[in-house]
């Protein structure tokens, strides 16, 4: 009777717990809601909250140019910011799972400096006849997946661990940063400007279309993230503890970092580099709901999505009629919160 009852109370805790993680994440997807209707309000033409939602929902009492700025201008830049904070949330959640470093991240393994080489090779030399608009994206893609190449070439050696990977990122990380202050330098100083800019991180060159291919993206990749989340979970335990319970490590850490690979080039090759979301948010979910990737992933998916909403939000009302670039907005809001939380939690 007594084993009955304790097995009843560890059932009706889990139970509570798991409807508390539940309800932080819903707290994060109404921030997150919150967040994007007044990143379509905000702008050179203040439009109010109740304007924006009443022209989201198509009603006849809002004016056409109202309208016309919310779908056409605004609401592309808007979801845009929700799309890529949630690919950089997830990137980020899983590459320190992976690898087991709290610093890891898409942009502390290079990848962000390979796309920023890619975007500045492209400004300054050249686009092969293509528009800017096509191949600066193109040229960041392309670098950050040979960036990749690198990465799964010493995730693919047996004897590599898990350190030794982070450390590759970080000699990449060099590489590609000297690389982009050499082309910066000889560039000349309109061109070197164009590249500063691109590199600050920038949501307004927002089209439906490149919306549309980087949420497919992200969209596919977090969906096959998840299908493998008690594996990632397992991996909590250590390489070995995961491999006597049947997790294929090797397999895990390449399809991993394929998919995370994919997902971040796709999303910083449209914005230009957006820093620290891949760093913050991941530490807030995991202070919230652990390491279970059940609820870590959401979570880290709806915390990025709404950091950069809220950065795309300030980067518009610091100065009103100015734009600052999202990715110095991040930085900026990042660094402070990010020593909160290592002086708060040690």
């Amino acid at each position: 009777m007594k084993l009955e009852t304790s097995l009843h109370n560890v059932v009706v805790a889990q139970r509570h717990l798991e409807r508390r993680r539940w309800r932080i994440i819903a707290m994060f997807c109404v921030i997150a809601s919150f967040s994007l209707i007044l990143d379509i309000a905000t702008g050179p033409s203040m439009l109010s909250p109740k304007a924006v939602f009443m022209a989201l929902i198509g009603s006849d009492q809002i004016a056409t140019m109202t309208k016309v700025i919310v779908y056409d201008i605004r609401l592309p830049t808007a979801l845009m910011a929700l799309v890529v904070g949630a690919a950089l949330g997830v990137g980020g959640a899983e590459i320190q799972t992976l690898l087991n470093n709290p610093m890891a991240s898409p942009y502390t393994l290079g990848l962000a400096a390979a796309a920023g080489l890619g975007a500045s090779l492209v400004i300054a030399f050249g686009s092969f006849g293509l528009p800017l608009m096509f191949a600066v994206p193109i040229g960041a893609f392309l670098m950050t997946m040979l960036a990749s190449a690198v990465l799964f070439l010493f995730a693919s050696m047996s004897r590599v661990s898990s350190a030794m990977l982070v450390l590759a990122g970080i000699a990449l990380l060099f590489l590609f940063q000297s690389l982009l202050s050499l082309v910066q330098y000889l560039s000349a100083p309109e061109v070197s400007q164009q590249i500063l800019f691109w590199l600050f991180g920038n949501l307004s060159k927002t089209t439906w279309t490149n919306l549309l291919i980087t949420a497919v993206v992200a969209g596919i990749c977090i969906t096959l993230l998840l299908r493998d989340a008690w594996k990632l979970t397992a991996l909590r335990l250590g390489e070995t503890r995961a491999a006597t319970l049947g997790v294929n490590t090797q397999k895990l850490r390449l399809t991993v970092l394929f998919l995370v690979a994919v997902m971040t080039s796709v999303a910083i090759s449209f914005v230009g580099i957006i820093g620290f979301i891949g760093l913050v948010a991941p530490h807030v979910a995991r202070l919230l709901v652990g390491e279970d990737q059940r609820y870590f992933v959401p979570l880290s998916m709806v915390t990025g999505a709404a950091f950069l909403s809220v950065s795309s939000v300030l980067s518009k009302t610091i100065i009103p009629g100015a734009l600052f670039p999202v990715g110095i907005v991040t930085a900026l809001v990042g660094v402070p919160f990010f020593f909160w939380i290592m002086l708060s939690r040690k």
